[in-house]
């Protein structure tokens, strides 16, 4: 039930929950403004140049760098990152995101750490999917890397839970750690790391925000009219912002 309530409840402040709150009291009550507020709100939302605003306000000065750039640690430790069963007979799952995989792999490759550490992240309402981690050390073992090297947490739903999981497979004095997550959600990984007594060497990939050297968001005029998938980014980043406030992250 607290899983449930925790994917329901952000749904109801964020821009397209408070729209449709807005429609219902204009339909109820007759009353205007509250459906130019809904109009107001999916257009403003709905926009990539707000989208990006605020994927830059949470990923913060961040940047890519190369694996061969960062430092070495005890471990690496790559959080999940969302996958999916594919239709078909077959039971292929696909993933969301592999760039937390591969950057992962990456920085053992150059020997930033002796050890690969992976999140089994797995969500009560797919009961069918094993745990993420399971399907990166078959993947990074097919790449080459040892088995001796890598290990994976048990189940994982949040990670709060990744970070308590992580510590029970790095036991003190080990606790110098590469922390591989989007970039989005560095901030809120690292402060619960570290409320395990790690110190946390922050590696974000999976970046949303444009580098500028690709040119000016603002340039574009389709960034300043609605759509779907960047009303879809604006509610992701703003939803990282109330992880933040329920996790004390900031």
């Amino acid at each position: 039930m607290g899983y449930l309530l925790s994917k329901l409840l952000p749904l109801l402040v964020l821009p397209l929950g408070l729209s449709l709150i807005c429609l219902v009291l204009a339909l109820l009550f007759r009353w205007r403004w509250p459906l130019m507020a809904a109009i107001g709100l999916l257009w403003v939302f709905g926009t990539g140049v707000v989208s990006q605003a605020l994927w830059r306000g949470v990923e913060g000065a961040q940047i890519r760098r190369s694996a061969a750039s960062a430092p070495r640690a005890d471990a690496i430790v790559v959080l999940s990152g969302g996958r999916h069963a594919a239709p078909g007979d077959a039971r292929i799952i696909e993933w969301h995101d592999p760039d937390r995989f591969l950057a992962g792999v990456d920085l053992f490759m150059v020997g930033r750490a002796p050890r690969l550490l992976f999140t089994g992240g797995q969500s009560p309402f797919h009961p069918g999917l094993p745990p993420e981690g399971r399907l990166y050390l078959n993947e990074a073992e097919c790449l080459g890397i040892p088995a001796s090297a890598m290990a994976s947490t048990g189940p994982v739903v949040n990670t709060a839970e990744e970070a308590v999981a992580i510590r029970g497979l790095l036991p003190r004095p080990q606790n110098r750690v590469l922390l591989v997550t989007s970039a989005y959600h560095m901030q809120r990984a690292r402060r619960l790391f570290e409320r395990q007594g790690f110190e946390v060497l922050a590696f974000p990939v999976d970046f949303k925000t444009r580098g500028s050297w690709s040119g000016g968001i603002w340039r574009d005029p389709m960034q300043w009219f609605p759509s779907a998938a960047n009303l879809q980014d604006s509610s992701v980043a703003l939803r990282e912002c109330l992880g933040r406030l329920v996790y004390r992250a900031w």
